[in-house]
């Protein structure tokens, strides 16, 4: 091949955190073997993109991207296409078929041979490596940060066990296998001396973390591991499977400092019957009771959920059950997606499926009730001191954004700053809060230490 110091490429990372995990592993392995890249694709001698098909939405965004680099290439300089991730892993033959311009395919266990795909491709080769799901992928290879650094996601995890009943991932990505946790705290490590100041963990489930290869349940000691590193500010847990949360977890996202007071527990419904059409593992009352203890136990914790409307069989008496669900629970934050009938699935094949516009009318009506809750939780916080961690600046409105301990990056709300000082991104900064809509807030900032601060 030509001399690659002079190729450039051009990722596209689409779908969630977790494949931009991939993403960026991929793209330091391409580092390491003297590629460049490249964010215009008309100067790209190389595309990949890491798809998605969680669900038909993100199916579809994946296959109308590949559709448009494959229209680019045909007429630009790119000469070679490569599809990596759960649409490589799960339609393989029928990519290969209907979509010639794509030139290799890496599943979801194949990220670390991306050198030699491209490689391959742009000597004039083929290349496919779509391997065992369950095949573990750890490369040596500094990850190549994408999201500004101050932030950055470490996944702790691939696969998942619990094979809900509408759910593609055990059979694209495989079942549940743990990193180990030297890995982890390296890679941590390498993030932290980067300029990382928030770890935010992540994995298909992360509570279940080191039961398949420490025997037990060891995600509060990978966090107090995680929080000795010096100069991390903030951790973050996302993907907890309600069911599989447990003391010691919950002691030390009380008692641990750096951990944030906030937690992702996607529920997915809170009618029994439905839950058990899911295969879920928790009833409604089980649910209730998880919250009030969380929140008996950490007081400001804020929680997170994620809901499905339309699931097949799913009555207005569930629906209505549904709502009364989250009007009494109060969720800090909530997201609703509409049933996604995906082949394959158990669900797919289950009679009564719902109708696409009754599921988004009563996807549509939780976001309502929830925008309510929200504003009376963000008018709650007039007042309160916050410790938020500085995103950026709008110039044009002459103001901060950040997020506080209750914001995730990109699902939740934002913080919008009005001061004359010089922030910088990843400064952690005290705000007054004293406005607010349904999702965020406004304050000023603050450097009075007699304030109460949360």
């Amino acid at each position: 091949m030509e001399n690659k110091l002079h190729m450039k490429i051009m990722f596209i990372s689409l779908g969630c955190d977790k494949n931009l995990v991939d993403t960026e592993q991929m793209m330091g392995i391409l580092r390491d073997r003297g590629f460049e890249f490249t964010d215009d694709e008309e100067q790209a001698d190389a595309i990949v993109i890491n798809t998605c098909c969680f669900i038909h939405d993100a199916k579809q965004e994946s296959i109308d991207t590949i559709l448009e680099m494959a229209a680019l290439k045909e007429r630009g300089r790119c000469r070679a296409l490569v599809v990596t991730g759960c649409l490589a892993q799960r339609y393989r033959n029928e990519m290969l078929e209907e979509i010639p311009e794509v030139d290799a395919l890496l599943g979801t266990s194949s990220g670390d041979k991306i050198a030699e795909a491209v490689i391959s491709v742009l000597d004039g080769k083929g290349y496919q490596a779509v391997d065992d799901t369950d095949r573990m992928v750890r490369t040596d290879s500094r990850r190549i940060v994408t999201t500004g650094g101050y932030y950055e996601y470490l996944k702790i995890a691939e696969g998942c066990d619990k094979c809900c009943t509408y759910c593609v991932i055990p059979a694209v990505r495989g079942r549940y296998r743990s990193y180990p946790m030297e890995y982890l705290l390296d890679q941590a490590k390498q993030l932290v001396d980067g300029g990382t100041r928030e770890l935010i963990l992540v994995a298909q489930e992360t509570t279940l973390y080191g039961t398949d290869i420490y025997g037990e349940k060891l995600l509060h000691v990978l966090v107090k591991k995680l929080a000795q590193l010096e100069g991390l500010e903030w951790i973050r847990i996302l993907y907890c499977y309600p069911e599989e949360i447990y003391d010691e977890l919950i002691d030390v996202i009380k008692n641990e400092p750096k951990v944030c007071h906030y937690l992702d527990m996607p529920i997915q419904h809170a009618s029994d019957a439905v839950l058990k059409r899911m295969g879920r593992r928790t009833t409604k009352s089980e649910l209730a009771d998880k919250i009030s203890r969380l929140r008996r136990e950490i007081p400001d914790i804020a929680l997170r959920t994620t809901l499905i409307t339309g699931f097949p069989g799913e009555t207005e008496e569930d629906f209505e059950e549904l709502a009364a669900f989250v009007d009494e629970m109060e969720f800090d934050r909530l997201g609703v997606f509409t049933y996604s009938r995906e082949e394959g699935t158990p669900a797919a094949g289950m009679p009564d499926q719902v109708a696409e516009e009754v599921s988004i009318r009563r996807r549509d009506e939780l976001m309502q009730l929830q925008q309510e809750i929200s504003m009376d939780r963000a008018e709650s916080r007039i007042g309160q001191i916050l410790s938020c961690m500085v995103e950026g600046r709008l110039e044009d409105d002459g103001v901060y954004v950040a997020r506080s301990y209750m914001d995730a990056p990109e699902v939740d709300g934002l913080v919008f700053i009005d001061t004359d000082a010089e922030l910088m991104s990843g400064d952690i900064v005290k705000v007054l809060v004293d406005g607010a809509t349904e999702y965020d807030l406004t304050g000023t900032l603050v450097q009075d230490d007699a304030h109460d601060e949360i």
